[in-house]
């Protein structure tokens, strides 16, 4: 045996009390969904999809939280800081101007309609054909993204305890499958309740005690700076730099807004409000939540820096995989205290189990609304439709499990997540954007420019991340060392020689190939809607007049006389008045 397998064997020391911690997570999440699925009955289809649509918005807020800080960006980001800087951290401003966006333009339309399926909308605004787009996109993109949901703790709890990967992924779904599919929604959003705490606590734990060790959090911000990795925002118009501060804010509003505004697994829990306005409350929570968690997330791997920075864990293989840092330097700093290592594990997977939760309950609703509701002819009984969206959730989860043994061969977590979500992510947030803003085009027009969006982005994001995980494409990372180890390992190319060699390879790549993965959603989108003018142009369109108000955009409104405020007057009845809108409109 080697040193290294020594050190990695030392390191493995997952305790009894660990186990504890780590158990007593599970147990509490099994009981919400008992407490939910037997004392507290979610048989109705309102209440096992939506909560009855009265839930408190704190709880709600921190669901949302829970759901999009998976262990994707809770293991991710501190790896991406500690390999490349804080540059990824502009995305905040991204995250700001969503929330504006978001609670402006499209909270007021989807929260008026009281939908259950966010794709009704375009039924509603289009037509069938429309709703079925949307649906399969996003049940494509959640097949895509579960697996690496799972895949992500499955890492680190290989890391503290040597248990495979695949021994552990599937006890993981099984427990999440149980709890979602017994309790509903309310049981998916007060598991993320304490989830949220447990990821929360974690973090703050692994900051406390990794910044006491080394001196203080103010040597971990000199050694930040040194290294260059707390840096300025890139101005750089390059849109194939990786981050630069146009990708993270203009590209960021892009992502974050198709993430929050229009995808199923957080509208939902917007939809489960009760009011407008504490779905906007909900949405102000949400951003300052994510905030912290990033800052929490992008300290933590700038403290890891500052711990390793002379013996880099990634170029001596001690780390195996690049997403097993954090859970490494947790090993260093927190093995030592009885239970501390599993409370950060139970974190780790908290998050992962709450994004999984909320893409299993999601994936229901939607196989329910759009796949079965519309092609059957009668209505569902209650027990029909319970066993319904729980055979949904079985199924989704079974087969997630067995597309791990795919995602743990495509590279680093946080670029792969981001980066195959907007082959569908984008020409949806188009659509849906093309809907709400512009009423003169449509379905013909939207569809095409749907489907060529979602070829053209699955072009572009699948030849990238072909190129990423063969080595073809490479990203210079920040200043790392193996000059001071004090164990032995085996050698390797050493980054200097791998970043010249990545940049005469690199050059070789189709530039549009190289284009920052935090342009994808904006690209998508954009794609979508040129495609859809011009086909408006070259085929027609519709009378934005016909559309109905509560379909557009409250700022908008005022300038279409839309479809509802016609059917209000019984404009169909009222020939005089018919006749003075028509007047009005031939003026026009």
């Amino acid at each position: 045996m080697t040193d290294i397998d020594n050190i990695i064997a030392e390191l493995q020391r997952f305790r009894w009390p660990d186990y504890v911690v780590f158990v007593a997570m599970f147990v509490l999440c099994i009981f919400i969904g008992i407490y939910f699925g037997f004392m507290k009955k979610s048989t109705a289809e309102s209440e096992y999809l939506m909560g009855g649509r009265n839930m408190l918005v704190v709880p709600i807020a921190l669901s949302l939280v829970a759901s999009f800080i998976s262990g994707i960006t809770l293991l991710g980001l501190p790896t991406e800081v500690y390999s490349y800087g804080i540059q990824y951290n502009y995305v905040g401003l991204g995250v700001v101007s969503m929330g504006f966006v978001m609670g402006i333009f499209y909270l007021p339309v989807f929260h008026k309609l009281s939908i259950t399926s966010t794709y009704e909308y375009l039924e509603s605004r289009f037509d069938i054909r429309l709703r079925m787009f949307g649906s399969v996109m996003f049940t494509i993109m959640n097949i895509g993204y579960l697996p690496i949901v799972i895949y992500v703790p499955a890492l680190a709890f290989n890391q503290v305890t040597g248990v495979a990967v695949h021994t552990i992924t599937p006890i993981v779904c099984l427990i999440c499958v149980f709890y979602t599919g017994l309790g509903g929604l309310k049981a998916v959003v007060w598991t993320d309740v304490v989830q949220t705490i447990s990821m929360v606590g974690a973090l703050i734990l692994v900051a406390i005690k990794g910044s006491m060790d080394i001196g203080g959090a103010s040597k971990v911000i000199q050694e930040a700076w040194d290294s260059g990795r707390i840096e300025m925002p890139d101005l750089n118009m390059d849109p194939t730099v990786r981050h630069t501060l146009w990708s993270q804010l203009i590209g960021g509003v892009f992502y974050w807004t198709q993430s929050n505004a229009v995808s199923q697994n957080m509208i939902q829990r917007y939809l489960a409000l009760p009011t407008l306005s504490a779905a906007r409350k909900a949405l102000a929570i949400f951003c300052l939540g994510v905030l912290v968690l990033m800052a929490l997330c992008s300290f933590n791997g700038l403290l890891i820096y500052a711990t390793y920075k002379d013996c880099d864990p990634l170029t001596t293989k001690l780390a195996k995989a690049r997403d097993q840092l954090l859970p490494l330097f947790v090993m260093r700093t927190l093995g030592d205290l009885p239970g501390l290592t599993g409370l950060f594990i139970a974190g780790v997977f908290s998050a992962a189990l709450s994004s999984l939760s909320t893409c299993l309950n999601s994936m229901s609703a939607v196989v329910l609304e759009d796949f079965i509701k519309p092609f059957i002819g009668r209505p569902l009984s209650d027990t029909a439709v319970i066993w319904i969206m729980r055979s949904v959730v079985v199924g989704v989860g079974a087969l997630c499990v067995g597309l791990v043994y795919v995602v743990e061969h495509m590279g680093t977590v946080l670029q792969l997540a981001m980066s195959l979500e907007a082959i569908t992510n984008g020409p949806l947030l188009g659509i849906f954007t093309i809907g709400i803003f512009m009423p003169w085009i449509n379905g013909n027009s939207s569809l095409i420019g749907g489907v060529l969006g979602v070829i053209g982005m699955s072009w572009i994001s699948l030849k990238a991340q072909w190129a990423v995980a063969s080595g073809a494409i490479k990203y210079q990372t920040k200043p790392l060392s193996v000059e001071h180890c004090d164990y032995r390992f085996e050698s390797v190319l050493m980054s200097a020689a791998n970043a010249t060699m990545a940049d005469e390879t690199t050059d070789d790549i189709f530039p549009l190939y190289r284009i920052s993965y935090m342009w994808y959603t904006c690209l998508g989108a954009v794609i979508t809607m040129i495609i859809a003018i011009v086909c408006t142009l070259i085929f027609g369109g519709n009378d934005p007049h016909t559309i109905e108000h509560c379909l557009l955009t409250p700022c908008i409104r005022k300038y279409f006389r839309g479809g509802d405020d016609l059917k209000s007057k019984n404009i169909e009845n009222d020939i005089p008045l018919k006749s003075k809108i028509l007047a009005e409109e031939v003026a026009l």
